[in-house]
């Protein structure tokens, strides 16, 4: 199962997919603002460097790109060595500036010899890795407040014409602002995504258990291995004498009618928003835990009367290829659970907990007993409200049991 470092990592593969177009046009953004800044001073030397280090700075941004994006275990080292390259590219334009200093006056040159270091900011940025963002701003702040400091100690020999120390104060102070932001962000959108990443694979592993809305609050909540209280109709349904019909009929027969009713138990409860837990012999165990309470046992209710119409129409066919009909008993309960899917490594398996589930053991017992087709407890009954579905009736089962058991039928039950 990917653990955190691996949803980490597929984050920043897919953001960087995402972000190849825009790295690409970033890049060729910055190349076109350097070719400015070629232009914004006299015909000094820095001319002409300006011109190598776009040359350089062309070719390895290119070759480092083409690099990373073939991966492989170097792929980490050129992801940093681009990073290093950016850094030194916005040092120097910046530096370079402070000393060349440009040949009109105003703040044009200022923000063409700025502009690189916010450029290449959001480029590394859009690589999705904070902690390059983070080693490239502090690179380049240390390099623009060590020119800064330098200039401050000794201006005549280190500022350029028509450059003046405290215009250049603020461009740093903004581009470090600039980078507290940015950082913050790449960080919050990378948690994001791994966040997002994580809960769709743990939602897409949940979903073989459970309905996807259960699967959303189990992901949210932890994933495999989280338990989560949650309130559920309960129903069990079991065929009637069994163990006799086992004795009289050939074990071929039996298995051909327990699938039978195996199939029509699982088309009756997906039908009506449930799911299916296990199958424990001629048992078939059922939950309805999407919705609210009350919709959760109109949903059950409206199961256990379509079985018994399904279960009629299964026993005419039945009946018509001269095989055995079929009896079975549903029990119907309400309470909260303890809902979750436990992974040991060799198995996951959807596990629920709690009284419920052993009161409802008991109604089915009951429910057997008392010879009903359909029974539901007081707490079922009590999510109905106080009028019930047309055409069904109660009526109680007076077997002495606790919790109060009612005999679910269609019209005049008595």
């Amino acid at each position: 199962m990917p653990d955190a470092r691996q949803h980490a990592r597929a984050a920043r593969r897919l953001m960087r997919s995402a972000n190849g177009g825009r790295l690409l046009a970033l890049r060729a953004v910055i190349v076109l603002v350097l070719l400015m800044t070629a232009q914004a001073y006299d015909g000094s030397l820095h001319d002409l460097s300006h011109w190598i280090i776009l040359s350089l700075y062309a070719g390895s941004s290119v070759w480092f790109a083409l690099a990373e994006r073939g991966g492989g275990r170097r792929a980490e080292s050129y992801a940093w060595a681009g990073t290093l390259l950016n850094a030194g590219l916005a040092a120097y334009v910046v530096v370079e500036h402070l000393v060349a200093g440009a040949d009109v006056q105003g703040g044009a040159a200022d923000v063409v010899s700025h502009l690189p270091a916010f450029l290449l900011l959001l480029q590394t940025a859009l690589s999705a890795r904070v902690r390059h963002t983070a080693f490239y701003a502090g690179l380049v702040s240390l390099a623009w407040g060590g020119a800064l400091l330098l200039a401050a100690l000794n201006p005549a020999g280190f500022l350029g014409p028509h450059v003046d120390l405290a215009e250049q104060v603020p461009g740093l102070l903004t581009f470090a602002v600039a980078s507290l932001v940015v950082i913050d962000g790449v960080a919050r959108l990378r948690a994001a995504v791994t966040e997002g990443l994580r809960l769709e694979h743990q939602r897409t592993l949940l979903a073989r258990f459970v309905p996807e809305d259960v699967a959303d609050d189990l992901a949210r909540e932890g994933g495999l291995g989280t338990v989560r209280r949650r309130h559920a109709c309960l129903m069990v349904l079991d065929i009637r004498s069994f163990s006799r019909l086992s004795r009289e009929h050939a074990p071929e027969a039996m298995v051909e009618a327990l699938l039978a009713f195996r199939a029509l138990a699982q088309g009756a409860v997906s039908a009506h928003g449930g799911l299916v837990d296990k199958y424990v012999g001629d048992a078939v165990l059922a939950q309805f835990v999407v919705g609210a309470p009350d919709a959760q046992a109109q949903g059950a209710l409206a199961c256990a009367r379509a079985i018994r119409t399904r279960l009629a129409l299964l026993n005419r066919a039945r009946t018509a290829r001269g095989q055995f009909p079929l009896a079975v008993a549903v029990a119907l309960h309400a309470g909260e659970l303890l809902i979750g899917v436990f992974d040991d490594g060799a198995r996951a398996e959807y596990t629920v907990l709690g009284p419920a589930m052993n009161t409802l053991a008991r109604i089915e017992a009951r429910t057997k007993a008392a010879g009903r087709d359909v029974a539901a407890s007081e707490d079922f009954l009590r999510l109905l409200g106080p009028i019930l579905p047309q055409g069904v009736a109660l009526a109680p089962v007076d077997d002495g049991g606790h919790p109060a058991l009612y005999a679910v039928g269609e019209g005049g039950l008595s």
